[in-house]
C-alpha cells in the first residue's frame, strides 16, 4: 500500500501545473533592497523629522517607514500634549511603549478581551484603567488595548516619545483604528 501512495504522491508532486518565477523575483527584490539600504539614513537630524497634525494630535516623526531610514521594524514619534488636553483615542495590534520627556499626566487603557469561535471577536472593558505618569517614566500599553494620553497640567505642555513595532504589518496584522480624534484635529 505504501508503494501505491508513494507513486501517486510522486506523480502529483511532479505534475506540471503552472509556472512561476516567485523565487527569482524575490532574489532580485532582495538585491535591490540591499543596494537601496546602503543609501538610507543612519542618523536622523532634528530638522529631518517631520511634524504631522494627525487625528491623534500633534506628532513629530523620529523614525517612520516612509522616512528612508535603516530602521525597518519600529515607528517612533514625539507626541505633544497641550496643557490640560488629551491625545486621540486609538488601538492597534502592536504593543506600544512611551517615555515621558516632560510633563505629567495619565493614560486611560481599555483592556481587550477576545474569543475565537468561527472568527475572532473582540470586546473592550467599559471602564478604563488609569495609569499616572510624569517626567522620566516609561509606560507600556498591551496589544489592541484602546488607549488615550492626558496631560494633567493645565499650564504646561507634556511631551512623550512613542515607540511601536511595525514588524507584524506584513504578516497581515495592520489593524489600527482611531476611535476618537484629539481635540482640534
Amino acid at each position: 500500500m505504501s508503494n501505491i501512495v508513494d507513486k501517486i504522491e510522486h506523480a502529483r508532486a511532479h505534475a506540471q501545473t503552472q509556472e512561476a518565477d516567485f523565487y527569482t523575483k524575490a532574489l532580485k527584490v532582495s538585491q535591490r533592497f540591499r543596494e537601496d539600504y546602503k543609501g538610507r539614513m543612519n542618523v536622523v537630524k532634528a530638522n529631518q523629522m517631520p511634524f504631522e497634525r494627525s487625528p491623534d494630535g500633534l506628532i513629530k516623526h523620529i523614525i517612520h517607514e516612509d522616512m528612508n531610514t535603516k530602521e525597518c521594524c519600529l515607528d517612533i514619534y514625539m507626541q505633544f500634549l497641550p496643557p490640560g488636553k488629551a491625545s486621540g483615542k486609538h488601538r492597534h495590534l502592536t504593543e506600544e511603549i512611551f517615555f515621558v520627556v516632560e510633563g505629567s499626566g495619565y493614560d486611560l487603557h481599555w483592556d481587550v478581551r477576545f474569543d475565537c469561535k468561527d472568527e475572532m471577536e473582540f470586546f473592550w472593558d467599559e471602564e478604563p484603567k488609569r495609569f499616572e505618569w510624569s517626567q522620566g517614566d516609561f509606560v507600556y500599553i498591551p496589544p489592541y488595548c484602546a488607549h488615550q494620553h492626558f496631560n494633567a497640567d493645565p499650564k504646561n505642555e507634556a511631551r512623550i516619545v512613542v515607540v511601536n513595532s511595525r514588524i507584524i504589518k506584513p504578516m497581515g496584522f495592520d489593524w489600527f483604528e482611531q476611535l476618537e480624534h484629539a481635540e482640534g484635529f
